[in-house]
């Protein structure tokens, strides 16, 4: 709790595996090209086993940078394609996880006092970041290898000290409210009262932060809809459920579209640590700051109260927005349905079963899923398990897969290979692990 590391880092790499054509703009970026995990990495399987025994421990908080939305779906959907639970790891043992994205965000909204903070130039304005290289940048911990799994820890660290130093009320505030009950106890539905909240979804001229008001219980468990309540309510009563429905179902690029304004109501889920906190830790200076006039957020608070009609209308249309989308693949399912009780006693059998066991272990799934799931594992780590007819299988699996996937590949290395800074290794890599995974005759 002091933010002190303990024994020695543990940086892995994992082995990727002849199915896969990786991005060539994310090698880019990481510098990690598929040769160097298969000379140096280990398998998803050891790798989801070292998590699960060493790294996500009993007492553990795990903490990331937009790692609710993006870190932690990676080893969800790894854990469930291994024959580990997905979700455990967050939450059983007195285990949790935090998010310092919107943490950083909230206490530069509110108490920004000794620490330095950074900015981008866009158009001639400064506009505010929290950019973790920017962050470090500023506070001069500056990470020379960005996008390296372990110098990003070790800049977060020195991030997480410097925000619990300077500002350690909020600190341990935004802590406990990692807790989805604490949450709840603030975004209260029952007796909804304006909260303050940071989200990346606000706009970086206000420093992503708000006061919003809890409208009513979203569509999905444990989510509730908020409103933002800088916006005045009146031009939106104006429009009809299906003009809000089209708004909120608006494809990227419609969002990206400079005439394009959102709804100024959207989802809060209890446990993704939402950035939230009481509208009295509110000053005048933080006010000012972000330019939150009080006058007008309680005549928006007021309207809304007396215009049930507009807050269903809201609430439908963000409603209407589809649940995660199930994939065509069954790797991408995870979200579909919670794996069978009954099932998870096999599950857990496959995750300990030595190599030498697999070739003739067959369990009886009820959920449909996971056989599929499971000659898939074989495949990708235990291949001499394989019977002739799953090694015609695999091998028609890989043929499809690489076509699908080979011309948005090989379209991006173009396209990287005309950049004024090409790195010409790594393309070069790129290109040799697509000849070298490519099925005979492609």
């Amino acid at each position: 709790m002091d933010l002190e590391p303990i024994g020695e880092p543990v940086n892995l790499l994992i082995k990727i595996t002849d199915d896969i054509l990786p991005s060539p703009d994310a090698v880019m970026v990481t510098k990690i090209t598929p040769q160097m995990t298969r000379a140096d990495g280990i398998s998803e399987i050891e790798f989801a086993r070292q998590f699960v025994d060493e790294i996500a421990t009993p007492g553990t908080i795990m903490v990331g940078y937009n790692n609710v939305r993006f870190d932690d779906e990676f080893m969800r959907h790894l854990l469930w394609r291994n024959f580990h639970d997905p979700y455990e790891w967050s939450w059983s043992d007195n285990r949790s996880r935090w998010d310092l994205l919107d943490v950083v965000r909230l206490v530069r909204a509110l108490r920004p006092d000794g620490i330095s903070w950074s900015f981008n130039e866009k158009e001639g304005k400064k506009i505010p970041t929290v950019n973790l290289v920017d962050m470090a940048r500023a506070n001069g911990f500056e990470n020379e290898k960005a996008h390296d799994a372990l110098a990003d820890v070790d800049t977060l660290i020195k991030l997480a000290k410097l925000l619990k130093e300077k500002q350690p009320k909020m600190w341990d505030y935004l802590l406990k409210m990692r807790d989805k009950r604490e949450v709840a106890k603030l975004v209260n539905i029952d007796d909804p009262q304006p909260f303050i909240y940071a989200s990346g979804r606000y706009s970086a001229e206000f420093e992503k932060t708000t006061v919003a008001l809890p409208l009513a219980p979203s569509g999905k468990p444990g989510a509730v809809i908020v409103y933002d309540l800088r916006i005045v309510p009146e031009t939106w009563a104006e429009k009809d459920l299906k003009e809000l429905v089209k708004i909120a179902n608006a494809s990227y690029e419609e969002r990206k579209s400079e005439n394009f304004t959102p709804l100024p109501a959207k989802e809060l889920s209890f446990n993704r640590c939402p950035a939230v906190a009481p509208i009295g830790t509110l000053d005048d200076a933080a006010k000012k700051r972000l330019k939150i006039d009080m006058e007008i957020i309680e005549s928006n608070f007021n309207y809304l109260r007396k215009n049930r009609g507009l807050v269903d209308k809201l609430v439908a249309a963000v409603n209407s927005r589809p649940d995660f989308a199930s994939g065509p693949d069954v790797e991408g399912q995870l979200y579909d349905s919670f794996t069978p009780d009954t099932d998870r006693v096999r599950v857990r059998a496959v995750a300990a079963a030595p190599a030498e066991d697999l070739a003739d272990f067959h369990p009886t799934f009820t959920d449909e899923r996971l056989p599929e799931l499971l000659f898939r594992y074989k495949a990708r780590n235990f291949p001499t398990t394989l019977n002739e007819s799953e090694q015609k299988k695999w091998e028609e699996y890989r043929t499809a897969k690489f076509q699908r996937e080979i011309p948005k590949f090989m379209e991006s290395l173009t396209r990287l290979a005309k950049a004024p800074n090409a790195d010409d290794f790594l393309l070069q890599e790129l290109q040799l692990w697509a000849e070298s995974i490519a099925p005979m005759g492609d």
